[in-house]
């Protein structure tokens, strides 16, 4: 009898193990901020419960886990209610991202095995370059309108939250436009500010299009996947056109950050001049009050006797 419950156990264990064979493995926030860190590749299905859709999600990865380690030497997972969510989409779970060395893709097609395994291995580095100061100009020929195509450009900063909920939807944006045009990011606040300061970007994200010698601002207030590419293929042309402004020579930058820093401290430079005026006021006060005791008669002692 003993046999045949331990014999009966054994089969309950192994169709359990049958069933959860290619399960996707279910993770904490940390756990999965440690693979992002230390994996190459990471898919993450960001998940909630009762969600009908996010098992329709879950399903359709576990059908691809074959394909997926084949193509991929990392790890696929879900979370289930995290707080990191809202960080790659402003959308309700389910959320699908690919990580790449650390940088987020965000899925944004239907739960298609197709779809997904297209997307993941024709986007298995990342997408969206990162220009400087040094290498805008270069790359781009963005005033000259040459031969390295049309460039989209994110203006960001590192300070900027908004800017970073932007990163998986603008490598996404990249992945759906890299046969048309380039897209690239710029960093205001560090190796960028040259840069930024030449199109006149003062707020981040702000994006522009550098088609053909000229430059589109986009100034719609959607930062959906859809409108951004909409807006890239064709959409710009509601905008006006602007000229790309030539670089600006180092003598015109010093010039620009001076009158930039006396533009955003108002009180500072007034009170500077305030207080040069006084000092100078000071100065003829105190130059007039040498030259009148100078001047000054004496008086003779015969005068003083009559």
């Amino acid at each position: 009898m003993s046999n045949r419950i331990i014999t009966i156990i054994s089969l309950v264990s192994i169709l359990q193990s049958i069933s959860n064979c290619g399960a996707i493995k279910s993770i904490q926030d940390d756990d999965l901020m440690n693979l992002i860190r230390t994996e190459t590749y990471v898919i993450a299905l960001f998940s909630s419960k009762n969600c009908e859709a996010c098992d329709n999600f879950e399903s359709v990865l576990n059908n691809l886990q074959k394909e997926l380690a084949n193509n991929f030497n990392g790890e696929t997972v879900k979370v289930i209610n995290s707080q990191l969510t809202r960080l790659y989409s402003p959308t309700k779970e389910p959320v699908l991202v690919f990580f790449r060395h650390g940088i987020p893709l965000l899925y944004n097609d239907v739960p298609s095995e197709d779809l997904i395994l297209h997307t993941f291995v024709s986007n298995k580095d990342p997408v969206v370059k990162e220009l400087n100061d040094e290498t805008f100009e270069h790359l781009t020929q963005a005033a000259t309108g040459a031969t390295t195509g049309d460039w989209f450009v994110m203006f960001y900063s590192a300070d900027c939250a908004d800017c970073h909920r932007l990163q998986a939807r603008w490598e996404s944006v990249g992945a759906k436009l890299k046969t048309r045009m380039n897209v690239a990011r710029v960093n205001k606040g560090t190796d960028g500010s040259a840069t930024a300061s030449r199109f006149g970007v003062s707020q981040v994200p702000a994006f522009i299009l550098f088609r053909h010698g000229k430059m589109y601002r986009y100034q719609i207030q959607k930062y959906d996947i859809e409108s951004f590419v909409s807006f890239a293929q064709d959409w710009f042309k509601n905008m006006k056109p602007e000229r790309v402004a030539v670089p600006k020579s180092p003598f015109d930058e010093v010039v620009e950050n001076v009158v930039t820093s006396l533009r955003e401290n108002t009180l500072l430079w007034q009170t500077s001049l305030l207080l040069s005026l006084l000092g100078f006021v000071v100065f003829v006060w105190i130059k007039y009050r040498k030259g009148t005791q100078k001047e000054k008669p004496t008086t003779k002692k015969g005068d003083k006797e009559k």
